[in-house]
């Protein structure tokens, strides 16, 4: 073997992979075991079960697993489809719904983590909600995936600055993305709902 494939301690790659694979198998053998006690599995949600959920002012029984999204249930169980499936992670915002009047992404919350908890949508809202009605009116909108989202959004930071200066809006909604890129119109839209509440 050569000089170079040796480190100074004097031993080769092969030989210390070699010697860090045993140490490792040895350790997995004598370790924990690889699957959890009886006892602690036991615990454990499996399958499917009834749970009620509070949506809009309203109960309902729906059957959910463990893994079951909030938006999941909304959409597909409840029929209520303001909330977007945009993204997995929930960066964009598309499937912003309140949970106890404070916004979070539907499309990462699981539907377990939110029984007995009020859940608004934007369907709970209604059209005559001065945020919706500012939306419409400064045509805040182009192909409207992403307005919902904007819409709840808007409603839970209203709620914390009533008096928001526009440096303010733009920083508030930085979790909402459209990519038909109308953020002008949905800014307007926000301070005139701001307008609105202040001199309404």
């Amino acid at each position: 073997m050569s000089d170079s494939m040796r480190s100074v301690s004097g031993v080769s790659r092969r030989e210390f992979l070699k010697g860090s694979g045993a140490a490792a198998a040895a350790t997995a053998v004598v370790g924990a075991p690889l699957v959890a006690p009886a006892e602690e599995v036991a615990g454990l949600v499996r399958g499917s079960e009834e749970v009620t959920l509070t949506v809009n002012g309203k109960k309902h029984r729906v059957r959910i697993e463990p893994r079951t999204t909030l938006l999941e249930v909304l959409r597909y169980q409840l029929g209520l489809t303001g909330a977007k499936p945009v993204s997995t992670d929930g960066c964009c915002g598309g499937s912003t719904v309140l949970l106890e009047g404070k916004p979070i992404s539907a499309a990462t919350t699981l539907a377990m983590d939110c029984v007995g908890k009020q859940i608004t949508t934007v369907e709970g809202l209604g059209a005559k909600d001065e945020v919706v009605q500012a939306f419409v009116h400064q045509d805040a909108m182009q192909c409207g995936f992403c307005t919902p989202g904007f819409v709840v959004a808007v409603k839970a930071f209203l709620k914390k600055h009533p008096n928001a200066t526009e440096e303010e809006v733009r920083q508030g909604l930085n979790g909402n993305l459209c990519r038909c890129g109308t953020y002008v119109n949905v800014i307007r839209a926000v301070l005139e709902a701001v307008k609105g509440a202040n001199h309404g």
